[in-house]
């Protein structure tokens, strides 16, 4: 009965070249639920989380193009509406895998709020490009009359809002998962990295910001007390020296090991390198194992057969 948080790569919701469509999104989750499943009815206790990346760029462009028709919703109510959005196609999918094998365990979304420090450094750099694409002008005029911060991505040939991605805290609703896990139900919780928030004398207040969703999935495994973070992606294992000759794929692998590669600058910002951050510092702060694999493999990696696997 040991916890395990299961974080879903975009991959498992949305692949490159799809439009979106819900049936389109359906299809993969259906996949991605069949892996879950097999690990519910080996006996692991299951929190999901999940990446929002097109969803909540989708949700930001219909902003804009009906701004003159109804108000636009700013960043973290954005994102708590993909949290709903993709944890009910998550828990429809899930829920009739179950009942088809005989299992009856509730599957419940929470809409999850995640602190962060109120002078996070990120706050005032922002770096995580989000939403659709503006031209010069429109950029400009954004950045006059509502104080984003824009950059030009030259290879698309238009412009983008950039949002601060600060360092995850706390799972503000960890008490509530901890007991949708004891009463036997699987949890779907900080979609999208959750929604960042700050604590403040009034309560909790939303920032327009982004948290990387690997680094929150490794912040609520080591909240719940998970003993394993699965992170999965698609590619089977994590590689050094990635797309040369001299590609080497790791199998198990020590933290202090790991540390070294990244200093040597194997892991890409924007693509490996938060995984193994992520996997690195859970097994740090007292995770049992943390295991990077490819989507198709979830199953086998759980036993030792896929994937790499971090250990002390």
């Amino acid at each position: 009965m040991k916890k395990v948080v299961v974080a879903l790569g975009g991959n498992a919701i949305l692949q490159a070249g799809q439009a979106g469509t819900v049936e389109q999104q359906l299809a993969n989750i259906d996949q991605a639920a069949g892996q879950i499943a097999a690990m519910i009815m080996a006996g692991y206790r299951v929190v999901i989380t999940h990446g929002n990346g097109p969803q909540v760029g989708n949700i930001l462009l219909q902003n804009e193009k009906a701004s003159d028709l109804v108000p636009a919703m700013p960043l973290d109510v954005c994102g708590a509406q993909t949290q709903g959005q993709i944890g009910y196609l998550l828990q429809q999918s899930l829920t009739n895998i179950l009942r088809q094998h005989g299992h009856l365990q509730p599957v419940v979304t929470v809409v999850t709020q995640v602190s962060i420090a109120a002078d996070d450094p990120a706050l005032k750099q922002p770096t995580k490009p989000i939403g659709p694409y503006f031209s010069a002008a429109q950029a400009q005029e954004l950045a006059a009359t509502q104080g984003y911060i824009m950059q030009e991505d030259k290879a698309r040939g238009g412009w983008r809002r950039l949002v601060p991605s600060p360092t995850p805290l706390r799972i503000q609703e960890r008490e509530a998962i901890l007991n949708l896990l004891a009463s036997g139900a699987v949890v779907i919780a900080a979609g999208g990295g959750g929604i960042p928030v700050v604590e403040t004398e009034r309560g909790l207040r939303g920032i327009e910001a982004v948290i990387d969703k690997d680094l929150a999935s490794q912040r609520l495994a080591v909240d719940i007390g998970a003993e394993i973070l699965l992170i999965l992606t698609d590619v089977k294992a994590v590689a050094i020296n990635w797309g040369s000759p001299g590609q080497e794929w790791l199998g198990e692998v020590h933290v202090a090991e790991a540390r070294r590669y990244q200093a040597e600058g194997h892991f890409r910002a924007g693509s490996m390198g938060p995984k193994v951050e992520a996997a690195c510092s859970f097994v740090e702060e007292g995770g049992e194992i943390a295991i990077i694999t490819s989507l198709e493999a979830g199953s086998a990696a759980l036993q030792g057969k896929a994937g790499t696997r971090f250990i002390l």
